[in-house]
């Protein structure tokens, strides 16, 4: 991820002038111990199966990602001059955690990993995204999922 100062000035004024939602009130549960938790991921690096088409720029649209799936499936069109995809192209877990989650899952740190995680364009206008957030968030509900790993990029 690149570094407020090292992207081109007007890039920067867009990201400095987005309006930031307010959340009212604390949070209305009490967790349980990540130990009994099913985590799942949601990563913003538009990951997708090799045989999709791959995100349009500015998509609001998310995509499901099996755990099952192999690293060699999974291809990555999320494009932007502030973001270096070295890291990614060396080691999927820069962007998409999957093996350090299943590795905790492992050792008893978290209870399970979901059977399904997702993904969406980075820089979307969140305005834009309420349809899909609802539609993961459903889809979260469904499967049991207690926490969510945001991996932004």
């Amino acid at each position: 991820m690149a570094r407020l100062e090292d992207i081109p000035q007007a890039t920067r004024e867009v990201v400095l002038a987005l309006a930031m939602p307010e959340l009212p009130g604390q949070p209305w549960v009490q967790p349980k111990p990540l130990a009994q938790c099913r985590i799942a991921i949601l990563t913003s690096a538009a990951l997708h199966r090799r045989s999709e088409m791959p995100f349009a720029a500015g998509t609001a649209e998310f995509r499901e990602l099996p755990a099952s799936l192999a690293a060699s499936e999974i291809a990555m069109s999320h494009i932007s001059i502030n973001y270096d995809r070295v890291g990614y192209a060396r080691d999927i877990n820069v962007a998409y955690p999957i093996d350090r989650l299943k590795e905790l899952a492992g050792e008893g740190g978290i209870g399970s990993v979901a059977a399904t995680h997702y993904s969406v364009m980075g820089s979307t206008d969140p305005a834009t995204m309420a349809e899909s957030a609802d539609g993961i968030t459903a889809r979260l509900k469904q499967e049991g999922v207690d926490a969510v790993i945001l991996a932004p990029v």
